[in-house]
């Protein structure tokens, strides 16, 4: 189940940019990649990067330490690399933007 959390407009970037977020209990990377936007982890799984410093081209987030690419779409590394970042569900609401997250373990058992 995804808990959906309103992305205060003051954190959307600009075109062609990247920012790093802290929303509903996690960091993420928000990307506003040719007027779309997407929400994926911030860290590249293979040497734990902050992707926020990264760049995007093809429709990839590109890692700035080892170059590896993620499908903005889907998350899935490039050919060959056999990793992947996660994404999150994105949802506009009239001029709002939500993120979907789903809880934690603990959140879930501690719905305090």
């Amino acid at each position: 189940m995804l808990y959906w959390h309103k992305i205060d407009p003051d954190l959307l970037p600009a075109v062609n940019a990247i920012k790093k977020i802290r929303i509903g209990g996690k960091t993420l990377c928000l990307i506003n990649y040719e007027q779309e936007l997407f929400a994926t982890s911030y860290k590249c799984p293979h040497a734990g990067a902050d992707l926020s410093a990264g760049w995007c081209e093809n429709k990839q987030i590109i890692c700035p330490y080892h170059r590896h690419a993620f499908d903005l779409s889907n998350g899935h590394g490039a050919a060959g690399q056999g990793n992947y970042i996660n994404v999150y569900a994105l949802e506009k609401r009239g001029e709002d933007w939500y993120v979907g997250i789903k809880r934690n373990f603990f959140q879930r058992i501690f719905r305090g």
